[in-house]
């Protein structure tokens, strides 16, 4: 059997097969010397920088170790000029702790006076307010009663007339009761002297008179009295509750004569004000008789 000349033979085809090298073994290798290289590279890197801080870090240390050494020999220094100081000053380090002791107690003594202070201050500031308050009050007190009185006067005012009195000269204002007596008190334009006189035979002093009750007649509200002044009787005969009774004695005005009122006339007495003027200064009537005349 012959064999064809285009067939290799087994050895030529076992040859062909075993030559030369893969293609992939050879990328692997490229692969593999390219990241042993990087490796390499990174490592070196890394280690110059290590090397180089390492290199920082010794320096920084010899740099503390210096200051360390100088920051010691400073402190032996302060030392000993401490110690030379405390020997120059004869003080132990007993009478230190007791100086500083001492001091700590006056600061604390400072801070307790203080307070002390402080409270007091507080409570004088207090009281002041308190007082100022309480002076306000009686001032607001003191001002709503003058009000008050003044409110009371002008109501008055029109309760209160005027008459023409027995010797035809106009009286000032007449008081009907004891409340409007009060009220004419309160405006302070003439003396006031209430009275109530009773049926006896000894006349009564009246302010700078003396009156002597000798008839009255309650039905019609009408009396009859004798007024004693300046050494003188004035009798006033038939006289009316309400009517100005009017007369005069040494040193009063002829318009301004002394008036008595009566605004209440009972079965055995009668009651009422005298009203004097206040520029003038009557003498005192003398003392009336023991019997009416």
């Amino acid at each position: 059997m012959s064999i064809s000349p285009n067939v290799p033979s087994p050895q030529e085809s076992y040859h062909y097969e075993n030559t030369g090298t893969p293609r992939w073994i050879a990328v692997l290798f490229g692969v593999l010397f390219v990241a042993l290289a990087a490796m390499g590279f990174f490592g070196y890197t890394a280690q110059s920088r290590m090397s180089q801080e390492l290199a920082k870090a010794e320096d920084n240390n010899k740099l503390l170790v210096q200051r360390l050494d100088q920051a010691n020999a400073s402190l032996a220094d302060l030392k000993g000029h401490v110690e030379v100081t405390e020997g120059k000053l004869g003080m132990t380090t007993a009478e230190l702790a007791k100086a500083k002791s001492r001091a700590e107690s006056i600061r604390k003594d400072q801070i307790a006076a203080d307070q002390k202070l402080s409270t007091q201050l507080v409570q004088a500031q207090k009281e002041s307010e308190e007082k100022i308050g309480a002076v306000a009050t009686d001032l607001g007190g003191a001002k709503k009663d003058i009000e008050t009185t003044r409110n009371d006067l002008e109501s008055t005012k029109g309760k209160l007339d005027r008459a023409t009195g027995d010797m035809g000269v106009m009286s000032g204002l007449i008081a009907r009761n004891h409340d409007d007596l009060e009220d004419l008190k309160r405006r302070g334009e003439r003396n006031y002297y209430e009275f109530t006189v009773p049926k006896t035979k000894t006349a009564q002093r009246v302010g700078p008179v003396q009156i002597s009750l000798n008839k009255v007649d309650q039905k019609k509200s009408k009396y009859t009295m004798t007024v004693y002044a300046d050494d003188k009787s004035i009798e006033k005969k038939d006289r009316t509750a309400g009517e100005p009774v009017q007369f005069y004695v040494k040193g009063s005005s002829r318009m301004s004569p002394y008036e008595i009122v009566v605004f209440d006339v009972g079965k055995n007495q009668i009651t009422g004000y005298l009203s004097t003027p206040k520029d003038t200064s009557a003498a005192a009537a003398p003392a009336a008789p023991a019997t009416k005349p």
